[in-house]
């Protein structure tokens, strides 16, 4: 394992590597407000953060990563365009592998500049993949964006959308609910009594957090959606061919190209990826094999919304990804106040890069 002066060392040379590409150098603090990392992504955080406490700013969290930090400060005074490098600690709590690290080094690169998204995204992939190409790495791409685009685009109620979209990030739940809202899984024999009842609250105590009105208002919402007609055969087929979707880029994008006969919704984003192709290829990429996963990045990155990338060791599956990275446009929106800037950009991790290179 390389020591922790090597590793800095790495990161200094990374960190120079992005200045020299035309990004500033900024530092953000190690404790991050609580409050703010769970109203972005939710209780889900705690199992991944280390959480404290302080008298007077209340409840804090060892800083999980960089981004979010980073899009304040600038969402706060930066000036536009911009890009940003950074180093640094962050920390990830680990209850299922013990030889996953808890703490590590991780060196960043942002853009905020709205003139041409597309460019932007192939730069900041062209400038990760060259850093990385003496290690030999596969490169994986794909859009949050186009799932984002099929789910708005269903010919289904407002509510359903809104819960496919909040768990798009957790696959099981997801592939749960579009169960459910096609009539692929049928409701349960207790949900089906509960429902049916004329008063189901009856004189039951209140246990929990939820009063009584709101448990009142997510039954009457349960008997909506039990009444509403499933999402049809047509695109949930067409849903699941996009959700399968993996394939070198351009073979994606003639898969994907077919699906939007029966999920319009998605041919912006299609378009969109269009005009990336062309901006990777204007940087010199190989784009005929690059692969491109339709379903890429639901599990680990949250605040992404459009394209998203990683580099991985194939030789090593026991490793988590050496680097990713993607888009956070609607990032910048929620910590904007109103504001907003397309953004892209991404994370390396350098001990990761020595122990390959060793």
């Amino acid at each position: 394992m390389p020591t922790r002066t090597d590793t800095l060392a790495e990161a200094a040379r990374l960190r120079a590597a992005f200045e020299d590409a035309g990004a500033q150098a900024v530092e953000t603090p190690i404790l991050q407000s609580a409050d703010l990392l769970l109203d972005l992504y939710g209780e889900d955080i705690r199992a991944r953060a280390y959480v404290t406490s302080d008298a007077l700013r209340g409840e804090q969290m060892l800083r999980p990563d960089f981004t979010v930090p980073v899009v304040q400060m600038h969402m706060s005074d930066g000036a536009e365009p911009a890009r940003y490098t950074y180093s640094g600690e962050v920390f990830r709590r680990q209850e299922h592998d013990e030889d996953r690290a808890n703490e590590y080094i991780q060196v960043g690169y942002e853009v905020f500049d709205g003139t041409d998204p597309a460019a932007a995204d192939a730069e900041v992939f062209a400038l990760f993949a060259q850093l990385l190409a003496p290690l030999g790495l596969r490169a994986s791409t794909g859009d949050i964006g186009l799932l984002m685009a099929a789910v708005q685009g269903l010919q289904t109620t407002d509510r359903r959308k809104a819960a496919l979209m909040r768990h798009i990030w957790r696959p099981r739940r997801f592939r749960a609910l579009l169960d459910r809202y096609s009539g692929r899984t049928q409701m349960s024999a207790a949900r089906e009594a509960l429902l049916a009842e004329d008063d189901p609250l009856g004189t039951a105590p209140e246990i929990g957090v939820r009063s009584r009105p709101e448990v009142a208002a997510r039954i009457d919402a349960l008997r909506a959606d039990a009444t509403s007609p499933p999402i049809s055969r047509t695109e949930i087929t067409a849903l699941d061919a996009l959700l399968d979707t993996r394939e070198t880029m351009p073979f994606a994008i003639e898969q994907i190209s077919d699906i939007a006969v029966d999920l319009p919704a998605i041919r912006p984003a299609l378009d969109r990826i269009h005009t990336r192709l062309d901006a990777l290829v204007a940087r010199g990429l190989d784009v005929d094999h690059l692969d491109f996963e339709a379903s890429y990045g639901r599990t680990q990155m949250e605040y992404y919304d459009g394209f998203v990338f990683g580099f991985y060791a194939e030789t090593r599956p026991d490793l988590p990804p050496v680097a990713t990275g993607g888009r956070f446009d609607a990032l910048t929106r929620r910590l904007g106040q109103g504001a907003e800037i397309p953004a892209v950009g991404g994370v390396m991790r350098p001990g990761l890069m020595l122990e390959l290179g060793r």
